[in-house]
């Protein structure tokens, strides 16, 4: 079993702190981190590629120091950016092979035998020789995928990939990083709470570079069960109730706001107790009602 230990990494651009010493210890399966935009997600994610070095801190894979030995970890590697640009005029066959070769896979026997299955797992096959900047945003997130499987790693990185996708594609991209996930470590990094919700046993949630909170979807929404309250309110009461409860979100509904409240007692007349979901978690843990104990951010 593969595991990603990383220890106290800290990483500024100038006087801007983007990583205060995080710390996490991953194993086999879907991770999900999880963020606002800005929180350092994709700092944290280049980080660990090895695409810059950090400021301060460790990052071990299977017990090997990567920033001493980067080569180790990118031959293990599989890395799918935020921003994933192809060349134009270049089929999808032709490009695998292309990256195939970057990776190392010389021998052009195995390598058309890992492209075509490739291009039959994340479903391309049929279009394997259209060019890849002709694809959808769908298409080319799975093309993202099938290069970033090439090499058969065991660690895989997604940043914000579902970022634009419509439903259909986002659940094709769910079946798929679902079916990559099982015998090796797959960090999602993302601001969509439904994709951590539907993929990842295990979380972390980022904000101004630190980890605020740390465990299991279910688990963390369990411990706000009994702890949160909805109220329908006219528009121009919501200040108020926000200086009188704990108001972790505020939202429209029929063209009246709604305020959510998170109390261990009944707020008030006119509120009603809900079931938590994943995202009151992620809004009481930016909003800071939810932030662990220190020893239980060093996992």
């Amino acid at each position: 079993m593969s595991r990603l230990q990383i220890h106290q990494l800290t990483k500024r651009y100038g006087t801007v702190t983007a990583l205060n010493g995080i710390s996490l210890s991953i194993s086999n399966g879907m991770f999900g981190l999880l963020g606002p935009n800005g929180a350092g997600k994709s700092t944290l994610m280049r980080t660990i590629a090895t695409l810059q070095p950090p400021d301060a801190g460790q990052i071990l894979f299977d017990g090997t120091n990567i920033l001493r030995q980067p080569a180790f970890l990118r031959s293990r590697l599989g890395y799918l950016p935020q921003d994933f640009g192809v060349y134009p005029r270049t089929s999808a066959l032709s490009l695998l092979h292309h990256l195939a070769v970057l990776k190392g896979i010389t021998h052009a026997g195995e390598r058309s035998e890992q492209v075509d299955a490739l291009l039959q797992q994340t479903h391309l096959y049929h279009v394997r020789k259209q060019s890849v900047s002709t694809f959808s945003g769908g298409m080319r997130q799975r093309f993202g995928i099938a290069q970033a499987l090439l090499g058969n790693p065991q660690l895989v990185i997604a940043d914000e990939p579902t970022a634009g996708l419509d439903p259909l594609e986002r659940n094709r991209f769910h079946d798929l990083l679902c079916e990559v996930g099982e015998n090796i470590v797959v960090i999602l990094s993302t601001h969509i709470v439904e994709d951590v919700h539907d993929l990842c046993p295990d979380m972390a949630i980022l904000s101004g570079g630190s980890i605020i909170l740390r465990g299991k979807p279910a688990e963390l929404t369990d411990s706000l069960r009994g702890r949160l309250w909805r109220k329908t309110v006219e528009n121009n009461a919501v200040a108020a109730h926000q200086q009188a409860w704990n108001v972790i979100s505020v939202r429209l509904s029929a063209g009246r706001k709604q305020v959510f409240v998170l109390s261990d007692t009944e707020p008030g007349q006119g509120f009603e107790p809900i079931a938590p979901g994943l995202e009151m978690v992620y809004f009481a843990a930016l909003d800071g009602a939810m932030r662990p104990e220190k020893e239980a951010v060093v996992c």
